[in-house]
């Protein structure tokens, strides 16, 4: 069933299911944080994926180590809203704790992947 590059890619399918698991957290977030913290983090996410399904599709090298840039910043963000989350008291140290580390992991990952573009 996989017709697009991206839905090959470990990575892609790694930042879709992280997406996917901070979109279920987040919906334990006050209503306050509605169309603030939670709307932020749940676009980050959402554009880690978007921005490599993006660099697969006919790039030259340049223009895909530029995408590949921009998931990795989106990760970022992410990860300082976990921090803003944790401090804040709606996620456990725990859950801080398990995004942390598969974020971590999906960066190295996306890093190790820009560096095989040539």
């Amino acid at each position: 069933m996989n017709k697009f590059k991206f839905e090959k890619l470990i990575i892609w399918q790694k930042a879709m299911d992280f997406g996917e698991d901070i979109d279920k957290i987040t919906n334990s977030f006050p209503d306050k944080e509605k169309f603030n913290l939670s709307s932020q983090i749940r676009r980050a996410a959402d554009s880690i994926a978007l921005n490599i399904s993006e660099e697969s599709i006919g790039q030259s090298n340049p223009e895909q180590k530029k995408f590949i840039g921009y998931s990795i910043r989106s990760l970022a963000e992410v990860v300082t809203c976990l921090f803003k989350a944790k401090s804040r008291k709606y996620i456990s140290e725990n859950d801080f704790t398990g995004f942390y580390n598969d974020a971590f992991g999906l960066m190295n990952m996306m890093h190790a992947f820009r560096k095989n573009i040539n």
